[in-house]
């Protein structure tokens, strides 16, 4: 019966979605199965009812002080869920540990997740899992910010183990098919791909994640091409070419639109349309038709891909989530607990 609610509850979403939308795009309208998560699982299971509230208040006063933890809990829960799947192992410390890998350089917002954890366990003791910490404090933080809010499904679990080696999140300089590839293999579609990537509509990244582009693009010595001439030049003041060790590696925003408000908005779209886009991987959208269809919707109507946006975080947040007695609810998000 939980399920059947679920699947009605996106269903309807999906419907108001594509009704709006001009695109003839295949894509799915529900969590992946099986959907082992619940709606309000702390709630249902009468273990620690305001868990939720809990979070929403320490993310409200964080975010009065800090609007960067909306783009910095996106690249963190990201970072997870595309990995082991959405089990916070991210988080652990161990040495040689996910977060040590070179692709999460420059991930944060590990300090708020342990704030928030010492809240809930002073309250629920040993009940509220980190992977349910990141999972609704991100969509709590992207919602101020100005994204919809979206369903969290909840009762994940926490993993045990987290090693650099697993870490396979891919270049930000690849192809949009290398793109749609590494999405499918986690259960997502091309809408989710198109959707998700739109997150890098606020935000920093390092030089080094695009100095590829602006110097020797595809080891041809020369730039890439696609970049409009303007922020070609733009960035290249900003990102030095790389001629020594130990250089510094300025942070650039991934949308100068969006800026130091860190707001989430559709210009990343149309930015994407005029061959602005910082990221290789997001220009790379304009080059299949259904990714490029896509594009040109959500650069036209802001509502539309804020309910894509939706239905996308809840899928990717549901990625081999461990459920039951797999895992475990850890006392402290950095550390396994002690047998």
């Amino acid at each position: 019966m939980r399920r059947e609610r679920l699947g009605f509850g996106f269903a309807l979403a999906v419907l108001s979605l594509w009704c709006s939308m001009e695109v003839a795009v295949e894509a799915a309208w529900s969590l992946q199965t099986p959907v082992k998560l619940v709606w309000h699982y702390y709630k249902v299971h009468n273990t620690c009812d305001n868990a939720e509230a809990y979070i929403r208040h320490q993310v409200e006063s964080f975010y009065k002080y800090d609007k960067t933890i909306a783009p910095k809990l996106l690249r963190l829960l990201y970072a997870d869920c595309f990995v082991n799947g959405c089990d916070a192992s991210v988080l652990l410390d161990e040495p040689n540990s996910e977060k040590t890998a070179p692709q999460n350089r420059g991930l944060a917002g590990f300090a708020f997740i342990d704030k928030i954890k010492t809240v809930l366990e002073a309250r629920c003791p040993g009940v509220v899992s980190c992977a349910d910490i990141l999972n609704l404090a991100t969509r709590d933080a992207v919602h101020l910010a100005g994204a919809p809010s979206y369903p969290v499904y909840t009762g994940r679990r926490d993993g045990m183990t987290s090693t650099k080696d697993s870490v396979d999140l891919p270049s930000p300089s690849i192809s949009w098919e290398a793109s749609l590839a590494y999405f499918r293999s986690r259960g997502l579609d091309v809408l989710d791909m198109t959707t998700l990537l739109g997150a890098h509509s606020m935000g920093r990244t390092h030089c080094s994640f695009i100095v590829d582009r602006l110097y020797n693009f595809n080891d041809t010595g020369k730039p890439d091409p696609s970049m409009k001439a303007s922020l070609l030049e733009e960035m290249r003041k900003l990102c030095p070419p790389k001629t020594k060790k130990g250089q510094p590696d300025p942070l650039i925003f991934l949308n100068p639109a969006s800026g130091s408000k860190y707001s989430f908005i559709n210009s990343y779209y149309s930015r994407v349309l005029t061959n602005e886009a910082v990221l290789g991987v997001d220009q790379q959208l304009l080059y299949n038709e259904d990714t490029k269809q896509i594009t040109e919707e959500f650069a036209a109507g802001f509502e539309d891909f804020r309910r894509s946006f939706a239905l996308s975080m809840s899928r990717m947040g549901n990625i081999n989530a461990l459920t039951g007695k797999e895992g475990e609810i850890r006392k402290n998000c950095r550390f396994p607990n002690k047998k």
